[in-house]
């Protein structure tokens, strides 16, 4: 989150004012249609209750900050990126709390196992751990844009292999529990993310936004913060419990098998 701080200007949230239909279309996809997606998902499957709510808190986290890098690959719109990333963090601190209330008290009714979400706790750790960094990130960058971008050069190095460290933390951790549930966790994870890239390939056309656009829409939508999602999950503060992390673990692998497939076939075409 700090290292996305670091690429944003105060520019990049006026861009809903420049371009705001390719921006709405985005975040309705990331904001809307994703949890939707993935609540109709974890229905279908059955998920036991933690790993509901598991592939829930993937669904509304913000976007992740490598989907810049993605948009670039695949010749997307980066400065659309980079503003749908930065205002998505922002907008996900009030509409994570929400989803994840409702989505706790609907799969807590299905168990005796019950699944508390402390609200209070969700938000300070969500100001703490998103919106502090970013701001810090952004007054450097305003105040010492130098030392900025000799800070991002090293922090951009490291934000992936950082995230892949953390997965395979947890996976080692709950290596009998992933094993055991892998075959279902994967599928359904697979599937909101292609059912995802899929709708919003649809709406982006439905709404005629250009082929970079498209692009970006399709990465944003797909590719989700799971650090934050093993960070809520894990938090002593929040759920305590490494089980709901699991599906974030596994979609940090999917996420990134399946939109490096779609840049590609991009790069193919």
């Amino acid at each position: 989150m700090f290292e996305l701080g670091l690429n944003l200007k105060l520019n990049d949230f006026a861009l809903i004012f420049q371009r705001p239909k390719a921006i709405i279309v985005a975040l309705c996809g990331q904001i809307i249609l994703l949890p939707l997606v993935a609540f109709a998902i974890c229905n279908i499957f059955h998920l036991s209750p933690l790993f509901a709510v598991g592939i829930m808190l993937i669904a509304c986290c913000p976007g992740g900050s490598s989907s810049n890098v993605f948009s670039m690959l695949a010749k997307g719109d980066v400065a659309l990126s980079v503003s749908l990333t930065a205002l998505s963090s922002v907008i996900t601190l009030f509409t994570l709390p929400l989803v994840m209330a409702f989505s706790t008290d609907f799969f807590s009714a299905q168990t005796t196992e019950a699944i508390h979400l402390p609200i209070g706790n969700l938000l300070k750790q969500n100001l703490l751990l998103m919106f502090l960094p970013i701001a810090i990130g952004i007054f450097l960058n305003y105040k010492f844009n130098n030392t900025a971008v000799k800070i991002e050069k090293v922090l951009k190095k490291m934000a992936f292999p950082a995230l892949m460290l953390l997965a395979a933390i947890f996976f080692i951790q709950h290596f009998n529990t992933i094993k055991t549930n892998f075959l279902i966790l994967g599928t359904c994870v697979t599937l909101m993310l292609i059912s995802c890239i899929l709708l919003a390939a649809g709406i982006s056309r439905l709404f005629k936004l250009n082929q970079k656009e498209r692009r970006t829409t399709i990465i944003e939508v797909g590719m989700q913060n799971a650090a934050q999602a093993i960070a809520i999950a894990s938090s002593p503060f929040i759920f305590n419990d490494g089980r709901i992390a699991i599906p974030a673990i596994i979609y940090a692998l999917m996420m990134n098998v399946v939109l490096l497939i779609y840049v590609g076939v991009i790069k193919k075409k």
